[in-house]
């Protein structure tokens, strides 16, 4: 029986093609010298780690150029004693490492960084000693005022707060994201400008890369995929679905979801409680309006019939909708908590603490068609804030990649 080491080279590329995070790829290089030999150029490196400033050529006036930031979504956990089939206690992180060795710990559903961390939190966390894996990524675009020095992206700032998709080639990437008069925009590693594809019939809602292409959904579900080979352009793949008033597009479980959100305005107090504005008029009452999520539905992609079927179950998934990206979970990987719900963020909804710092957070459960805070829903909030006990024990300190603080 041939030692893992001697394994044929074939057949260890053959099961490199099946590892989708670059956490499982490290892990694969790390096993022995064979194994990292084995991997072709294009497999050991998915996504760039580092971009090069992007040009503002056209689609901007405001600024030199842009800056994509990458950030992961992560998965923690203990790793499991011998003979323990249930995973143990979950942690989600978000980080983002824009200069070597040193990170930012992020929200997973939103822009803002987990700040102060507690005393006792580990400011150097070792991967080796935890259960890891990746759950997505995130790519944000931020315009830059003046050229950034070795250690600084420069004066940055979200420029479109749009989701950025990203597709990785061996000589380069392409990215798709959405303009600020809601056509899709494209840029190539190398090119001097972006282009904008001029095909607009709603503005557009959400971007995503599926199967290697990328997939653009409107404001009224209308669906195209984007041709980036030569000319940019747009080929429909499912007609509308109209309803909510905003689309995301989710993959999960190698299937493309269309979320649809349905909006609703009211007072800022509180659901539907009108107590107290009814002498406001105009812009008096305007600035007590706050946009809230009242309800999902969601939509699976069938290629063949090219169109969008409604789901009515998610079985043990449950769905991330982030400020830039989203993603999906089987809750087998994350005990105490209950599948058939998507988490999201909202205005309405009470925001965290001083550390949280950022917008409400909601579950929403499809079967009862309800909403409620995050908070309410303690299986799921330990997933996000405070950090598990077991993330601050001193034997898990080794030198590996320094949080900055």
């Amino acid at each position: 029986m041939a030692t893992w080491s001697q394994l044929p080279t074939e057949l260890l590329n053959l099961i490199s093609k099946h590892l989708n995070s670059e956490t499982d790829l490290l892990r694969f290089r790390s096993v022995c010298s064979s194994w990292r030999s084995s991997l072709s150029p294009e497999t050991t490196h998915p996504t760039p780690s580092r971009f090069p400033i992007l040009p503002n050529d056209g689609i901007s006036d405001t600024s030199w150029g842009f800056y994509l930031s990458k950030r992961t979504i992560f998965r923690l956990g203990l790793p499991q004693p011998s003979g323990q089939t249930l995973p143990s206690d979950a942690w989600l992180i978000k980080l983002e490492q824009d200069v070597p060795h040193r990170m930012h710990l992020l929200n997973p559903l939103s822009r803002f960084e987990f700040k102060p961390l507690p005393t006792n939190f580990p400011r150097i966390l070792d991967h080796s000693k935890f259960r890891v894996s990746e759950l997505g990524h995130e790519y944000v675009l931020q315009h830059i005022n003046y050229r950034p020095f070795a250690n600084s992206i420069g004066d940055a700032g979200n420029l479109y707060m749009e989701k950025v998709a990203l597709h990785s080639l061996v000589d380069g990437f392409v990215l798709l994201t959405i303009h600020v008069s809601g056509r899709l925009v494209l840029f190539k590693s190398g090119d001097p400008k972006w282009t904008v594809i001029s095909e607009l019939t709603s503005p557009y809602d959400d971007v995503i890369l599926f199967e290697g292409q990328f997939y653009a959904v409107d404001s009224t579900g209308r669906t195209v995929v984007v041709d980036v080979d030569s000319s940019p352009s747009v080929s429909l793949v499912a007609n509308s679905v109209f309803g909510g008033d905003k689309k995301l597009l989710v993959e999960s479980c190698g299937d493309l979801l269309l979320v649809d959100m349905y909006l609703s305005l009211g007072p800022e107090d509180d659901l539907g409680n009108v107590e107290g504005f009814e002498g406001l008029e105009g812009d008096e009452f305007n600035c007590y309006i706050i946009e809230r999520t009242v309800r999902f539905k969601v939509f699976k992609f069938d290629r063949d019939g090219q169109r969008w079927v409604e789901l009515k179950s998610l079985g043990d998934q449950m769905l991330f909708l982030g400020d830039n990206c989203t993603f999906s979970v089987s809750t087998s990987d994350f005990p105490g908590c209950v599948g058939n719900c998507i988490l999201f963020t909202d205005n309405s909804l009470e925001g965290g603490d001083n550390v949280m710092k950022t917008r409400g957070m909601g579950v929403f459960d499809l079967e009862r068609a309800s909403i409620e805070p995050l908070a309410d829903c303690p299986g799921i909030s330990k997933l996000f804030w405070p950090p598990p006990e077991w993330v601050s024990s001193t034997m898990l300190v080794v030198e590996l990649n320094q949080l900055d603080v």
